[in-house]
């Protein structure tokens, strides 16, 4: 068990850090532009960046406190948090009628949702 929330940790790290960096480092208006980042187009690009960065922080939050054995509760508050960004996502998705991005999200909410209840409960780095 230890090591499959290790591993989904890991996969979401890599999420998080190509979705946090790609928003913080290309432009708003070329996100606009691919099939999937049409949605940055109804917000500011302070948003767009912003959210990037707390990608990006997320991606060292599910996994560095951990490693380091500083604060190893941030484990699973930061995939608490992913949960609700995801919520969000998907929210904003199904606004825009985007089925492809839904699916995506609401695997990411499974995995943070299974990261989440494995680090509170039996596999805490703190029990």
């Amino acid at each position: 068990m230890n090591l499959a929330l290790w591993i989904v940790a890991g996969l979401l790290a890599v999420v998080m850090l190509v979705g946090g960096t790609t928003k913080m480092f290309v432009p708003k208006e070329k996100l606009g532009a691919t099939a999937h980042g049409g949605w940055t187009n109804d917000y500011g690009d302070g948003f767009v960046k912003t959210l990037g960065a707390l990608e990006f922080l997320a991606a060292i939050g599910i996994i560095l406190p951990a490693v380091v054995d500083i604060a190893p509760i941030m484990v699973p508050v930061t995939a608490v948090c992913w949960v609700l960004l995801m919520i969000g996502a998907m929210i904003t998705h199904l606004r825009r009628h985007e089925k492809l991005p839904v699916v995506a999200n609401l695997i990411y909410l499974a995995m943070a949702v299974f990261v989440a209840w494995g680090r509170f409960g039996p596999e805490s780095f703190t029990g």
